[in-house]
């Protein structure tokens, strides 16, 4: 197998997964949760709801929470990048291409 891209026939350098590491994609899902739960708080908070979580707005906290954690995440995706390596990701080379025309 050659290490060519498709197109000039360099090598294929590495790259970063970029928005498929799945750190990134739980950094994003879990900031997006917590500024839900941050407008929630902030927009739909009354006196029944604290009287539940003994005078504590639980969803602002619980937001704030989530979009620290979010950011940490996206933070230590992009500090810290998985590199891939393209000659992993080819596929292997079929030694045994099918007849041509069918199986006949």
């Amino acid at each position: 197998m050659s290490n060519t891209s498709g197109t000039g026939g360099r090598p294929a350098a590495p790259h970063r997964a970029g928005i498929s590491d799945v750190r990134t994609v739980i950094g994003l899902l879990v900031g997006f949760y917590g500024v839900v739960l941050v407008i929630m708080g902030i927009v739909a908070e009354s006196a029944e709801d604290r009287a539940k979580t003994g005078d504590v707005n639980a969803n602002l906290w619980a937001g704030l929470a989530m979009l620290i954690f979010g950011v940490l995440f996206v933070l230590w995706a992009w500090l810290r990048p998985v590199i891939v390596d393209p000659d992993e990701t080819e596929p292997p080379p079929d030694d045994n291409p099918p007849p041509v025309g069918g199986a006949g």
